[in-house]
């Protein structure tokens, strides 16, 4: 089969289109026909080496994946072969998505939504997981809550505002004036222009000064030290951002404020919360560019260029049949 492999840690140069041994199912396993992948953050901080010791190289990367049961190993009766299937793979625990075939646990693998093509599934897949995680899990956010989304349209950040929306919450985002309108049809509340506004102020005034219920932390830099000003009384500050450098939370204290970091864990269980959202209409990932498996070095260079024009995801298209029209 082709993959793409990781040779050493560095820039997007580093990948190397190969030949590899097609993997086999064993016990409790489903052997997947990948049709897309897609590229997050953690794609390009794995290739860069980030994480060291956790990526023995040569190594197959990528996080997400969408496609079709080829294969059961013994022990199986969740699947089928047939099956279309979506997840994430173990991250750090072997072989990722940038391959023709990739083999799961059957414990993380979910049928995917027939309402989504395998483009729209593969990148929901991973930043969905996070957000439910998140949002349900860690913020715990309720009905009538109010929750600011750092990076609306980003490709978490337009996922959390629709997931946020479907909870019940009024939300506010931050994303620059050309984005305003794509923040605004996934569903956010108010609109913060972080080119010209600052968004502790703007949250201050919207709120009446109470501030928000819960902050969503796409971004890094000093979100963590500024987000208590935003804050109302007992909120909550939800970051997926690792960031190396340290942060002054003393403001933390006077609003009683709760912090979480989110690494997403993979279980079936939330890409099926994220199915009943999706079949109801109320989520729907955004593909803003597509790739082919030989040019996942382009996309890389692509997502990490700072002014990248991207709105949503990169998706990648391993079969050539998985192309589709962007939405």
């Amino acid at each position: 089969m082709k993959a793409m492999i990781l040779n050493s840690f560095g820039g997007p140069e580093s990948f190397e289109l190969r030949d590899v041994a097609k993997p086999v199912a064993h016990a409790g396993q489903v052997l997947v026909r990948v049709h897309a992948t897609s590229i997050n953050p953690l794609d390009y901080q794995v290739r860069r080496g980030d994480y060291p010791d956790l990526v023995p190289l040569p190594a197959i990367t990528g996080h997400d994946v969408s496609g079709v049961v080829e294969a059961v190993g013994p022990g199986v009766t969740a699947f089928a072969p047939g099956d279309e299937v979506w997840y994430t793979p173990q991250i750090f625990e072997g072989p990722g998505s940038y391959a023709e075939y990739h083999v799961a646990d059957q414990r993380i693998v979910a049928k995917k939504p027939a309402s989504l093509s395998h483009l729209e599934a593969a990148s929901l897949s991973l930043v969905g997981g996070t957000v439910w995680e998140a949002l349900t899990v860690r913020a715990v956010l309720r009905v009538g809550e109010s929750i600011l989304v750092h990076g609306g349209a980003g490709g978490v950040g337009h996922v959390a505002i629709q997931v946020a929306k479907a909870m019940g919450a009024r939300v506010f985002t931050t994303v620059r004036e050309a984005n305003a309108e794509f923040a605004r049809r996934m569903g956010a509340d108010v609109i913060i222009d972080y080119e010209k506004q600052d968004y502790v102020d703007a949250v201050m005034r919207e709120t009446g000064g109470r501030g928000v219920d819960v902050v969503f932390d796409t971004i890094g830099g000093n979100t963590l030290s500024r987000s208590p000003d935003a804050l109302a009384q007992l909120g909550r500050v939800v970051s997926i951002v690792d960031i190396a450098q340290p942060q002054n939370l003393v403001q933390a204290w006077g609003k009683n404020a709760s912090y979480h970091f989110v690494f997403t864990r993979q279980n079936r269980g939330k890409l099926d919360e994220l199915s009943t959202l999706i079949e109801r209409g109320q989520l729907r990932p955004h593909v803003g560019a597509v790739y082919s498996l030989a040019d996942i070095p382009l996309a890389h260079a692509r997502l990490e260029s700072p002014n990248n024009g991207l709105l949503g995801k990169i998706a990648i298209a391993v079969v050539p049949s998985a192309q589709q029209p962007l939405n």
